[in-house]
Order: C-alpha cells, then structure tokens, then sequence
C-alpha cells in the first residue's frame, strides 16, 4: 500500500473502534496520556473530544510530569510501535511509583507489559507507519476515553468522523483531495507555515507541519492564534518573507476573537507573504472537525511528495537516528 492508500483508509481506521468494550481508566483524577510522534497526535486529538471532569495533560518526554505521583494520576500509554523509549520511561516510572496505568499499542514491549501485568489494553492493527495509523490510534484513545467517561458517545463521535472523511475524500476525486493537491502546487518552492486557532485549528496545523515533514521530507512549520499575534506576527516582513507559503485553518467553533484574529493576521501579512490558502472545517463533533482539516494536509503532504519525486512512506533519516542511539553513538 502507498501512502496515499493510508490516508484512503482513514474513515475504515476510525470505524474501527466503534463497539470496543475496554476496560474504563480512573476518571476522578488528573490523565496522563504517554506518547511521541504520531502516537502523541492521537492522545491530543482524543483530548480534543474530551469534556473532562479532571485534567487531561498529553507528556511528550521521558518519564511522567513531575506533579504525577503526588496526585495519584493516571496513565495512558500510547505507542503505535509499542517500544517508543520516551513511552516506556514513563511506564516504567508508573510502575514504580504505584500508578494505574492503561496502553494502546500494536504489540511490542508496551503490549508486553499491558498482558504480564494484566492492563487495560488496546491492541491496534499493526504494520503501519504510526503517522499513517493515526485513525486507529485515536480510535483507540476515544474508546478508553469513552470508557472513562471522559467523551460523550465516542462512538457516534467516531462515526461521525469516519462519515465526514469518507465524504471528503469521496474514494481519491473528493473535495479534500483536490484541495490538498492545489494547496500542495501554491507551496511549490515554498515553505509552508500552517496557523490555526487555539485547539482544533492549532492542532490540525501541527498535524500538516508533521505530514510535511515526514512525507515530503521538507521543512514546515505551524502556529496558533491567539499566540502567534503576539511575536511571530512581527517577524514577517517584505523581502525575507518571498519563500514563504502560509495556510490557515478555521474551525466552526473558533472563539469569536479568534476567528476575528485569524481575519486580521491575514490582512495584516497581506503582501508581505504569500497567502496560499483557507481550509475550513466541516462536521459538527471536535473529532469531525479535526480530521476535515487534517486530511486535506494529509493528501497535500503527499501530493508535494510526489511533485518533488520522493516516496513518502520511508523515513530513513528518523531510522538512522534510532539506530545511533541504540548503539550509543554520536
């Protein structure tokens, strides 16, 4: 399968988890969700869905937050590969310190751990690369979540994203498609800076910075507002700005005073960079209106792939990394 067949699977990823009976995680304390990379997506994107009844705080790094013994919280671990590093500190962390601790994996030391030990635990399809596995992975997460109490319905919310995806991409001639592959040819030779409001927007951006990055082997980078327009904003000026290529996503339910940020950044870098475009989300639940934006950076990332002659699917860089510091080497 290609990448682009990845990405056609989506709404099939996000049906997926419609019906999980899993094991409910605590819910009358702070949620730590583990993860990195594409994994760590997920655990935000099942945030994003949440209307929790106690914090919810998603830890990219090694070992758990400082404040997570003290408080009893606990812990969702996420790994597509189940032997991220980062991860599996902070499992062991939670072990050590007595933490309830739940996982979500496609098998490998994590799903080791969660069966020894008998753990609440989500086996996912494997054999993915964990960016193009997002859709199980949040499937995955919206069933814990869910379980806990902690989403309202996940598996209508799931459905329902899986439907407007399903809409979108309309099997490869949909609205999302085209989109992305012209928003795609307006970032030739150019340098996509993706913004969005704070929540769906911003991270629906960061999602398309890290397809970007990984699929077309390119550099990206992505914003929130209301943050941007107190610092970034400045930096954008006539002349060292000509290689640049800006996006903005907008979501139905940005803030008022966000969504009139958004209007005004525009007009205020209005000839100072070039605006390459709009994407504007659809559906009605935060899980649907996250993916209506994130599958249009989907399919754009891979059609840059392709215009710059690349395949997208390996990351032979990120590998080689992996390698050195498994051996120790510098």
């Amino acid at each position: 399968m290609t990448m682009f067949d990845d990405i056609m699977s989506l709404p099939q990823q996000l049906r997926w988890g419609i019906g999980h009976d899993v094991a409910p995680i605590r819910s009358d304390g702070p949620i730590v969700l583990l993860g990195m990379g594409g994994s760590a997506m997920a655990a935000t994107i099942g945030t994003l869905a949440s209307t929790p009844r106690a914090p919810m705080v998603v830890h990219r790094g090694y070992g758990l937050p400082p404040w997570a013994a003290e408080s009893g919280a606990a812990v969702l671990a996420v790994s597509y590969s189940g032997n991220t590093e980062e991860v599996l500190s902070g499992v062991d962390q939670a072990i050590s310190e007595g933490l309830e601790i739940s996982a979500i994996a496609s098998g490998g030391r994590l799903g080791e751990i969660a069966r020894e030990r008998d753990l609440p635990y989500v086996e996912v399809p494997g054999g993915l690369q964990p960016r193009a596995g997002v859709g199980y992975q949040t499937a995955a997460v919206a069933a814990m979540l869910g379980a806990a109490g902690q989403i309202s319905n996940a598996d209508a919310a799931l459905a329902e994203a899986a439907d407007v995806v399903d809409r979108l991409l309309d099997g490869g001639k949909g609205g999302a498609v085209n989109l992305g592959r012209d928003l795609a040819a307006g970032l030739e030779d150019r340098t996509a800076v993706i913004y969005g409001g704070l929540g769906i927007g911003s991270t629906a951006a960061y999602r398309w910075k890290t397809q970007i990055n990984e699929n077309a082997k390119v550099p990206a980078f992505s914003g929130a507002v209301p943050e941007m327009n107190h610092n970034e904003l400045e930096g954008w000026q006539p002349g060292s700005s000509d290689g640049f290529g800006v996006i903005y996503l907008r979501d139905a339910a940005d803030h008022p005073s966000v969504a009139r940020r958004l209007d005004l950044s525009g007009t205020v870098l209005s000839g100072k960079v070039r605006r390459v475009g709009d994407v504007l989300s659809t559906g009605d639940g935060p899980l649907a209106r996250f993916f209506s934006l994130a599958v249009v950076g989907d399919v754009a990332s891979v059609a840059m792939a392709e215009t710059a002659g690349v395949d997208p699917t390996p990351v032979e860089t990120l590998e080689a990394f992996k390698t050195m510091l498994a051996k120790g080497t510098s």
